[in-house]
């Protein structure tokens, strides 16, 4: 499991995408697009739809406030040791942060019934969160030295943290126009955990005495770790916790989620649109939770200390009484505005998103030139400008294929890069 953990870290450092979780921002104006409700509930698009399993929506995303694509290239040029390269190091900020979002719908379809129109969807999510001092780095270069002595030598490591949370969400949504000019949405979900994990190490503090290959270091810890998932053990070590075990999948906790959405016509070629997105919990089983708090004031030798990013051996963790604990989810809230022109073939919108993550609120502000001469065709270009400096995306729809970009690469060291794909099968027409 820690493994896996210290992978989604790497990975998450050296994979530069948007900062917004799940959501493609340029299709929320794409009136042909089904994917604009993931945005907000009440936006109906023009047809129903059947998305094809496993291909009808997926999105990927990772971000981080300091490395770009040019880091990938320095760390394979650094033949493994990537914090050991310069320019990989020079580009790290005190505190480096990191967000993993991942989501892929299995079953998913809308279609219009009476005056209002339904959605559903069967899918599976996962969010990372996690922040790395720069200290961390300092500790594993310094130490990585082949004539490196602890004698005289410190270090102190403060707030690192790592927060996981995977689930499957089984969701209902249902969006009516109340009368010409409003019309509102929500979508109801059940969520079934699948993991979830809650590790934050307040301070590490390393001093070191001797030379040489007899140098050796007092470690004193302070950290607290709360884990929940079907099959999940803590491996122990003289009683302290080495590592996480995870031997099966299952469901382990259980909850509700809930979007609400609303569209109001100001006027004849003016809209404006806000959401709240994916309000909710989890509650977790006391048989499947594990709980861990820090009590480690040890001397570790020279041949023992830790190489890893993130290491259990240096957080001092150990067991106690399990418990059952409640999770929340990282809402999300959209606020859109859009003028239409030449018969609202052509709109000018701005769209405003602001997610509350676990470790930090990420926001954004997204201009858009929209382009929807039918329900077969919609394109988007987009500019957004908060989030990691002034960025372009594009998306476009083509019959029931949808691609698209918040963030598109020009050949700089850019930190913000993502994509969506969508396939889909067109139902009935909106009344």
């Amino acid at each position: 499991m820690r493994k896996l953990i210290l992978l989604g870290i790497c990975i998450s450092f050296l994979l530069p995408t948007a900062m917004q979780a799940q959501y493609l921002r340029s299709s929320y104006f794409m009136e042909g697009s089904s994917t604009r409700i993931q945005l907000n509930p009440a936006l109906q698009p023009k047809r129903g739809y059947v998305n094809l399993p496993g291909i009808g929506s997926v999105n990927a995303e990772v971000a981080t406030n300091s490395l770009g694509i040019q880091d990938v290239i320095d760390v394979f040029d650094s033949d493994g040791e990537f914090y050991n390269n310069d320019k990989f190091y020079n580009r790290l900020k005190g505190m480096n942060e990191v967000n993993i979002s991942a989501n892929t719908d299995v079953i998913s379809f809308g279609f219009y019934k009476g005056k209002g129109f339904w959605s559903f969807n069967v899918g599976a999510r996962a969010d990372v969160d996690a922040t790395i001092p720069k200290t961390m780095f300092d500790y594993l270069r310094a130490t990585d030295a082949d004539n490196f002595s602890w004698s005289g030598e410190s270090f102190d490591i403060r707030n690192e943290k790592l927060r996981l949370n995977a689930y499957i969400e089984v969701g209902a949504g249902y969006s009516r126009a109340i009368n010409e000019r409003l019309t509102v949405g929500g979508k109801a979900k059940l969520l079934l955990g699948a993991g979830n994990i809650n590790l934050k190490i307040n301070q590490i503090q390393m001093s070191g005495k001797g030379t040489g290959y007899d140098s050796e270091f007092q470690l004193k810890a302070d950290a607290y770790m709360e884990a929940s998932a079907k099959g999940l053990e803590l491996e122990e070590e003289n009683g302290y916790i080495t590592d996480l075990d995870y031997n099966s999948f299952g469901i382990s906790g259980y909850g509700a989620g809930l979007d609400l959405g609303a569209s109001y016509q100001i006027m004849k070629n003016l809209n404006v649109s806000a959401a709240i997105l994916d309000l909710g919990f989890i509650s977790w089983g006391k048989s499947n939770s594990q709980v861990a708090e820090s009590d480690k004031n040890t001397t570790i030798n020279r041949d023992n200390y830790s190489d890893d990013v993130l290491d259990f051996d240096l957080f001092g963790l150990k067991k106690k009484e399990n418990k059952s604990r409640t999770t929340s989810l990282s809402p999300t809230m959209v606020i859109g505005g859009e003028y239409g022109l030449l018969n609202n073939k052509l709109g000018l919108g701005l769209l405003s998103t602001t997610r509350f993550g676990q470790l930090k609120t990420y926001s954004e502000l997204t201009f858009s030139a929209n382009y929807r001469p039918n329900t077969l065709i919609n394109t988007t270009l987009s500019y957004s400008m908060l989030q990691g400096g002034e960025t372009f995306g594009i998306a476009f729809k083509i019959g029931p294929l949808m691609l698209g970009t918040d963030y598109m690469y020009f050949g700089n060291n850019s930190k913000h890069v993502n994509a969506f794909i969508g396939l889909s099968i067109p139902l009935g027409k909106k009344i």
